[in-house]
């Protein structure tokens, strides 16, 4: 009888450790998970300040560049492009992360115009709204590039935790799946956008 109470109490034991192990790893996952879903939350705050600048940097540019509209609803147009791809974006989804990348990268590209544009009025260059829209538009960039870095460091590592034994079989068990990177996609997008006045 003591024998039997003790491999009774030995099991409950080794139960008792092993789900300890597996709340252990899964709230290790959920953390990573909210770790980078927090991430992307800093980028999207971004991206919008970004977006609403450019109607903004366009509209004090209309009064200087009367014979550009084509180059101006450009980017009003790539702009509108960027925003719904920021708003139909999932960091579970690599199309609709891979459509925001290709959204960001022509929205970039068309700032990349206007500004090369813009050189040829110097007017712009001297205009106050315009330098400071400029300057905002700039320290948003650098923050845009800083949040997209700090988002996949931290998808990498999820996605590492959710890929190594024993912790896969945790995460492919409570479906935790697979985080896309923000990835720049197009040459022409890894260039910097150039905002100089």
């Amino acid at each position: 009888m003591t024998t039997a109470i003790t491999i009774l109490v030995i099991l409950v034991g080794i139960v008792f450790v092993l789900a300890l192990w597996v709340i252990g790893i899964y709230n290790g996952l959920v953390k990573l998970r909210n770790l980078y879903r927090n991430a992307f939350a800093q980028i999207d705050v971004q991206l919008k300040r970004r977006y609403d600048l450019i109607p903004n940097l366009v509209e004090t540019a209309k009064g200087f560049m009367k014979h550009e509209r084509e180059t101006l609803e450009a980017v009003i147009e790539a702009r509108n492009t960027a925003s719904s791809a920021r708003q139909n974006v999932s960091t579970e989804d690599a199309s609709s992360m891979g459509a925001l990348a290709a959204a960001e990268g022509g929205l970039g590209g068309a700032l990349g115009r206007f500004f090369a544009l813009s050189e040829a009025y110097p007017d712009i260059k001297s205009n106050a709204n315009m330098m400071q829209v400029s300057e905002e538009l700039t320290s948003t960039e650098n923050k845009i590039a800083f949040s997209r870095q700090a988002y996949n460091d931290a998808v990498t590592q999820y996605n590492t935790q959710t890929e190594v034994f024993p912790a896969s079989l945790i995460a492919g068990t409570f479906n935790f799946g697979t985080a896309s990177l923000f990835e720049v996609t197009e040459e022409a997008e890894r260039k910097a956008v150039k905002v100089e006045f």
